[in-house]
């Protein structure tokens, strides 16, 4: 694969370098979405994450329409924790 890129941080902060981004798909679960992530998309971008506290998750799709997030709720998940300034 020629196309990806990886960096090791903390995930709340995104990647501010390489953005605006047309999607993010994160793995872990923060316990809010993180207001950086939203920042980060481009018009019209999407967001798929796990947000809750362990055993209590929902898996999201935040979708930028028209400069407003729109929320749904995709399925009852449990991913591993985010854990903030770790990396």
């Amino acid at each position: 694969v020629r196309n990806v890129r990886f960096r090791l941080g903390d995930g709340t902060d995104g990647w501010e370098e390489r953005a605006p981004f047309d999607a993010i798909l994160v793995t872990a679960a923060p316990k809010s979405l993180p207001k950086k992530l939203v920042k980060q998309l481009k018009p019209g971008g999407r967001i798929v994450i796990p947000v809750g506290p362990e055993g209590s998750q929902r898996l999201f799709l935040y979708s930028d329409v028209n400069g407003a997030l729109e929320e749904e709720i995709l399925e009852v998940v449990s991913f591993v924790p985010m854990l903030y300034g770790k990396r």
